[in-house]
């Protein structure tokens, strides 16, 4: 007996360690990876308990300057799946990633999501030198921040729901139920902006970096970038910028944290405005959009 029941822990004890590293945070826990803060916020609200998220862009860090760290490329190695987003350094990490993790399921979030495009910076035709980033929607490159509208954040939540039940269809009600209540609370906090944001529609919102695209088309204001195709303005474009701000009655600037943003400071100085601190990238996602809805409304009315 004793032999008997030796024989069995053993078997328990090689089943969870292949559980283990096969992605398995202990054996209840799907071990994954996303891309960037909000996203995590995603996976744990439609996954639960049942997974433990890991994020390669961590606070403070900028999803444009990011690049893998040895220990994270190891630790990849052994989780579950990879959620993508869309953002940049992405295809540079799926090169890296190759052959040698093989096993690792890898998961589009972005598929099925309406694009916008950034509109390029110096069109002639548009009666502005700096371009409004509206008229370009279908000029230049996708714009990656599609976290930033509550209805685009819904169909990436389906695909998490989708994936999740893939990779652990032993639980997918659960993952529907959790789904479900996600969308709802998605709805409700959209609802709320669109009513807070209301007294400013169709004002124009200046940004350092243009990463509130989606915000301000699912709320029916105008996104106008400071920074040039990922660099600060020259002298002349700076100067251009100020009269253009001037013009349109502007009086706050919106910077993000992983900018350093020193031209918007210049603006801002030069219209008598202020700059506002705004971050897309904060986990809290939910509680985070409706702070950045309730600092823009406060800098444009």
């Amino acid at each position: 007996m004793k032999k008997g029941a030796i024989l069995l822990l053993i078997a328990v004890l090689v089943a969870a360690c292949w559980h283990t590293a096969r992605g398995q945070a202990g054996p209840f826990r799907i071990t994954v990876f996303v891309s960037i803060l909000p996203q995590s916020y995603f996976l744990e609200r439609i996954g639960g308990d049942r997974v433990r998220v890991e994020v390669l862009v961590g606070e403070g860090q900028s999803p444009h300057t990011y690049e893998p760290t040895p220990k994270q490329m190891a630790r990849l190695n052994e989780a579950r799946a990879l959620f993508l987003i869309g953002v940049g350094f992405e295809k540079g990490l799926m090169k890296k990633i190759g052959r040698s993790h093989r096993s690792l399921v890898i998961v589009e979030t972005q598929k099925g999501v309406p694009y916008r495009y950034l509109a390029g910076q110096d069109h002639r035709n548009d009666g502005h030198g700096h371009g409004n980033d509206r008229a370009g929607k279908r000029a230049g490159t996708p714009d990656p921040h599609i976290w930033m509208s509550p209805k685009l954040v819904q169909i990436q939540a389906r695909n998490i729901h989708d994936a999740l039940c893939r990779l652990d269809p032993a639980h997918k009600q659960q993952y529907a139920m959790n789904l479900k209540a996600f969308l709802d609370e998605l709805d409700r906090v959209d609802a709320r902006i669109a009513r807070s944001l209301a007294p400013v529609r169709g004002q124009k919102m200046y940004v350092f970096h243009p990463a509130f695209g989606y915000f301000a088309d699912a709320y029916g204001l105008v996104q106008v970038p400071i920074e040039i195709e990922g660099k600060e303005p020259g002298a002349r474009q700076l100067a251009d910028l100020i009269d253009r701000a001037r013009a349109d009655g502007v009086r706050v600037i919106f910077v993000q944290p992983q900018f350093s943003g020193n031209s918007a400071s210049v603006v801002a100085k030069a219209i008598g405005g202020t700059v506002i601190p705004i971050n897309p990238l904060s986990k809290e996602y939910l509680a985070n959009l409706e702070n950045i809805a309730s600092a823009v409304e406060q800098g444009l009315r």
